[in-house]
């Protein structure tokens, strides 16, 4: 399966706070469109408009149909009530489907394909074991942290006994006009202290939204 270059979501705790806060001034907007027929495992993609990061990920990565995302959760039951799982902040953790809406008015709802129906529950429950591990900064795998991407793809990936149900990619951080990297990852990685991690392995929303193995169910954009 062909993939464009990817990069990975920026929600690190150091700019999402100050991105929520803006996005919340418009939620009491939100519409609730996106639960009817949803269940647990479900994924749902967003386009979070979050300024320099978020188009920087946008130029360099592609949603299904062309649409832009930058983060992604799974659905999950907990209380006899649909929520999500989501790697955002300083965390995994749990968040209302009504808040989660209320961030954007972009997204859109897919399912595993009934061949690999059979590991939804599993890969649900291992999302939820993950509850409080510490957001992924520096979006690297294997480091007992997760972005919101890497938290899809090892749940399903356990689920599955270990094999991959999304693609990983090479990440790029650099701006395919120039060949240089955008000043808001130079920023970003000088602030951590850490190399930016050109190259690596890693994944995004848009690249699995696009995946082979799911179906889209839903659609839910505002105007």
């Amino acid at each position: 399966m062909g993939f464009k270059i990817t990069i990975f979501d920026p929600m690190s705790q150091r700019f999402y706070y100050l991105i929520l806060s803006c996005l919340f001034l418009c939620a009491s907007c939100a519409e609730e469109k996106v639960d009817e027929g949803l269940r647990a495992g479900d994924l749902l993609f967003q386009d979070l408009d979050c300024g320099p990061m978020c188009n920087a990920i946008e130029t360099v990565t592609e949603g299904v149909n062309g649409m832009d995302f930058s983060h992604c959760a799974m659905v999950i039951e907990e209380h006899d009530s649909l929520k999500v799982i989501e790697a955002i902040g300083s965390s995994v953790q749990v968040t209302s489907l009504k808040d989660f809406k209320q961030r954007s008015n972009k997204i859109v709802a897919a399912r595993l394909k009934k061949a690999n129906e059979s590991i939804i529950k599993r890969a649900v429950a291992y999302a939820k074991s993950l509850k409080g591990k510490p957001y992924d900064e520096v979006f690297l795998l294997n480091n007992d942290r997760y972005y919101c991407s890497e938290l899809l793809y090892e749940s399903f990936k356990v689920a599955n006994h270990g094999k991959p149900i999304f693609e990983l990619a090479p990440m790029t951080f650099m701006d395919p006009a120039t060949k240089a990297y955008y000043p808001v990852w130079v920023d970003y990685y000088h602030e951590l202290n850490c190399p930016i991690p050109e190259g690596k392995p890693g994944l995004n929303p848009g690249s699995i939204s696009r995946s082979d193995q799911l179906e889209i169910l839903q659609v839910d954009i505002k105007p």
